[in-house]
């Protein structure tokens, strides 16, 4: 449904469920009218008369009724001094599911209406508030699991990604201009010193941009969770191992064979890295349906997963499943740990060797002492953070969309260096600067279509 960007919008803007404080949120140039309808200040005053950012003391009541809803704090911020650049109104409620959502259907009787998804911090970006990226980092800040998670987050919110591109946009402009002013006044064509110079410039934008794409393969974990399998034939240690890095009892452990049918998922913070970590199902042939859906869902995780811990019983000697579990995993980012290191071996580790890619070597563990675990983490960490540092400096790429819209600028840029470098008609060249600039502007929101923004903000809760 296609709303005007000129209604009053509402929505409960805390988590549902019991708690100290719960806020309805409006947002329009007709919030405070509307608030005023079900609000009676203690001191008499109306709202239309109070301060910006100071809180009133009051009650919301139903003006068909008097029926006091709840005893409330009521906060004015004025446009365009407030989140979405327009008059905006919290209602700070006692935080339980019947004030809140007594106060919102008042609200929306006396001329709200419900916001969608995203909407709030939707027109914080329509309104100039903040571009597409720090609106994106907005929806990272609140799914953020780690500090790095949320530093990354942070640093986009704060314009980070929006100053680093809009640089990069204002130099690529440049060149642009320079040479579209040379197909509109072909006597003052490009001579060889100025097209080299020309070329010098492209080639460090074009630099700046593969610096900048290959910073996502890291940043992108900080983001999204490193999804991790733990992967092995039953009853080598899969559910114990993971217990051990969660330290708490998640996955049911027995010496029955085949006890995990579905995957467990959790999540697990190793050094500011968020791992979500997949317990899966032992690989073996079976005719149990459920266990039978179980492997194959074991499988999946394994096509799917950034990196696979194959676990395998170092007290016994391999099986044709384990083969098959190294067979399964031979192509992907994996660690192989030899559990069980607490009890006699009996594993022939020369053979296991050979199905390793040198210089990987098997970690020897203990999942249910607690035996190389903290190896195990620091390994995890190496494996799949090989270019990050702590104390980094710079923009990251952790978004998807903004890594491919990166791509995109550079290989159109590629294509308008080579076309000037192999004397192409300038037309072709501004045609390929202006699509270079096009794909950069996608990522900030100067080049945007509604398909996008949909996609977007779909992705937020209502009421931010």
């Amino acid at each position: 449904m296609i709303h005007s960007h000129d209604d009053t919008i509402a929505a409960i803007s805390t988590p549902l469920g019991e708690g100290g404080i719960g806020i309805v949120r409006l947002s329009g140039s007709n919030s405070v009218q509307i608030a005023e309808k079900i609000f009676f200040s203690s001191r008499e005053k109306s709202l239309a008369e109070t301060a910006a950012y100071k809180a009133t003391h009051g009650f919301i009541v139903d003006p068909s009724t008097g029926r006091k809803i709840d005893e409330v704090l009521v906060m004015i911020m004025r446009a365009p001094h407030s989140y979405t650049r327009e008059n905006v109104v919290e209602i700070n409620c006692h935080g339980g599911m019947l004030p809140l959502r007594n106060t919102l259907e008042l609200v929306l009787h006396h001329g709200a209406r419900l916001a969608e998804p995203g909407e709030f911090t939707r027109r914080a970006f329509l309104n100039g508030r903040i571009d597409l990226s720090q609106a994106e980092a907005v929806l990272d800040l609140i799914r953020a699991k780690t500090d790095e998670s949320r530093r990354i987050a942070v640093e986009q919110l704060q314009g980070g990604i929006s100053e680093k591109i809009t640089a990069l946009r204002d130099r690529v402009t440049e060149i642009c201009t320079h040479v579209e002013a040379c197909i509109d006044f072909p006597e003052d064509e490009i001579e060889t010193a100025s097209k080299q110079d020309l070329l010098r410039s492209l080639n460090r934008i074009l630099e700046d941009l593969r610096i900048l794409e290959k910073t996502y393969d890291d940043a992108r974990y900080f983001r999204e969770g490193l999804s991790t399998a733990i992967v092995g034939r039953p009853n080598v240690g899969k559910s114990s191992l993971l217990n051990a890095l969660l330290q708490k009892d998640r996955a049911i452990v027995t010496e029955i064979p085949g006890t995990t049918r579905d995957i467990i998922e959790e999540y697990l913070n190793i050094k500011g890295l968020p791992l979500r970590i997949m317990d899966t199902a032992g690989i073996r042939a079976v005719e149990d349906l459920a266990e039978l859906e179980g492997v194959r869902r074991s499988l999946k995780s394994i096509e799917n997963a950034d990196l696979v811990l194959a676990i395998f019983d170092g007290s016994q000697s391999l099986t044709e499943e384990d083969f098959e579990v190294l067979g399964k995993v031979k192509d992907k980012n994996t660690i192989h740990v030899l559990n069980k290191s607490d009890l006699p071996a009996a594993f022939e580790k020369e053979v296991f060797s050979s199905f390793i890619p040198p210089p990987s070597s098997p970690l020897n563990i203990s999942a249910t002492r607690g035996d190389g675990v903290e190896a195990l983490k620091e390994q995890i960490v190496s494996a799949c953070l090989k270019n990050w540092k702590e104390e980094r400096e710079g923009v990251v790429i952790s978004n998807l969309r903004h890594k491919i819209a990166i791509e995109h600028a550079r290989v159109a840029l590629e294509r308008a260096a080579a076309a000037l470098e192999g004397n192409q008609h300038l037309e072709i060249v501004a045609l390929e600067l202006r699509d270079g600039l096009d794909r950069l502007g996608e990522i900030v929101g100067a080049v945007t279509t509604e398909d996008i923004l949909n996609r977007i903000f779909s992705n937020f809760c209502i009421g931010k």
